[in-house]
């Protein structure tokens, strides 16, 4: 349900407005744009957009307004839902594991590129004449908040004779990587295409493709990341890795989306040195058992900010679980009172992706912030 009321252009006035006792996402198309445009006028390649960071209908609507037209979808549901938004777009279908059934839907929803690491997974597409195989690569390579190589990526040897059973078999030959999540090191990416290079040589293959992932980093409060320098070293390296370099392809999701989002979140209840927020680890802070992104958090009282010497506080969510708490203690103000709301910047990303509904908790809702003249509120 959409509807179109008063405007707002602050978590500030809206908060002191509606006084909200449920998790509320802030939106703002611009800045959402503005990063779409860093990506679309920086990256020497094809941009596409991981969907799993975030595929709300909304977030897909202004990614095509800003011009992204190439998505990388991991599932059925996915296609279904960038094909809803923008019928013509070109599909990726980089989630190297998949159920026949699965590859079958995609097939008819016109997929023809797609990524492996295993035999198996190459055997199981069947004909893939003319369909772009990606064959993914993996490396100890280090530079990110965690690494995706555990469950996905084939070593070189093995990536290499992939890559000459996809060509041998007619299809269009590419190869693609993952650097590792809020990756901040252009050498990563550095080590990734000479290596990538060498697995083509050893394959007797010509790339048509390079993917040179996701990884890209968002702010989420903090410095802001120095894309420049990475899209500056992905390009030179595919220029100094190979002697006719291939079309370039990026798929960022964190990095795109996240900053476009704040999540304002209202103290419960205070204990002691604890506090409780009315959502948590099973809701739009499941991220942050993984990778925590305290920087930039704010606390509103109902005069504004509250700029008391900070003190630790355990962090409780709403669930009626012991272990929906946030792993470690968060610095907040003294003064910090019941009915507070603690803003988080940069979390557009897998947070409502991964919320749950456990408890009844986990739901939001999202006000648009912007210069429209109204604001949209999605529930």
């Amino acid at each position: 349900m959409v509807r179109q009321d008063r405007f707002f252009t602050t978590e500030a006035t809206h908060l002191a407005h509606a006084m909200p006792e449920a998790p509320v996402l802030y939106f703002r198309p611009e800045a959402l744009a503005a990063r779409a445009e860093t990506f679309l006028r920086g990256f020497p390649g094809q941009v596409t957009y991981a969907v799993k960071a975030n595929p709300a209908r909304h977030v897909l609507e202004a990614l095509r307004a800003s011009g992204i037209s190439a998505f990388d979808v991991a599932s059925p549901e996915e296609i279904d839902w960038v094909r809803r938004v923008l019928p013509g777009a070109v599909l990726h279908y980089n989630n190297p594991v998949r159920a026949r059934g699965e590859i079958a839907l995609a097939r008819e929803a016109g997929v023809t590129s797609w990524s492996v690491d295993r035999m198996s997974e190459l055997d199981k597409l069947g004909d893939v004449a003319g369909h772009e195989i990606s064959v993914r690569l993996k490396l100890p390579v280090l530079g990110a908040a965690y690494d995706f190589g555990a469950k996905f990526g084939a070593e070189p040897a093995a990536a290499t004779a992939l890559l000459a059973a996809a060509a041998a078999r007619g299809a269009r030959p590419a190869i693609c990587f993952h650097p590792g999540t809020q990756c901040t090191e252009p050498a990563a990416w550095v080590a990734y295409i000479h290596a990538a290079a060498r697995v083509a040589d050893d394959a007797g293959v010509t790339l048509e493709r390079l993917n040179v992932g996701g990884g890209f980093p968002a702010a989420r409060g903090g410095a802001s990341p120095n894309f420049r320098a990475i899209f500056q070293a992905i390009e030179r390296a595919a220029q100094d890795a190979f002697e006719t370099p291939p079309a370039l392809l990026c798929e960022p999701g964190r990095a795109l989306v996240a900053d476009a989002f704040s999540l304002a979140l209202q103290v419960k209840a205070l204990s002691g040195e604890a506090i409780f927020l009315n959502d948590g680890v099973y809701g739009h802070l499941a991220e942050w058992r993984d990778m925590a992104a305290g920087a930039g958090v704010v606390t509103l009282g109902p005069d504004g900010p509250r700029n008391a010497q900070p003190e630790p506080r355990i962090v409780f969510g709403p669930t009626c679980d012991s272990i929906d708490r946030l792993p470690e203690v968060l610095a907040l103000p003294a003064d910090i009172a019941e009915g507070d709301y603690l803003i988080f910047p940069g979390l557009g990303a897998y947070g409502s992706a991964i919320a749950t509904g456990f408890n009844g908790y986990g739901r939001a809702e999202t006000v648009t912030l912007s210069g429209t003249g109204h604001r949209v509120t999605e529930i």
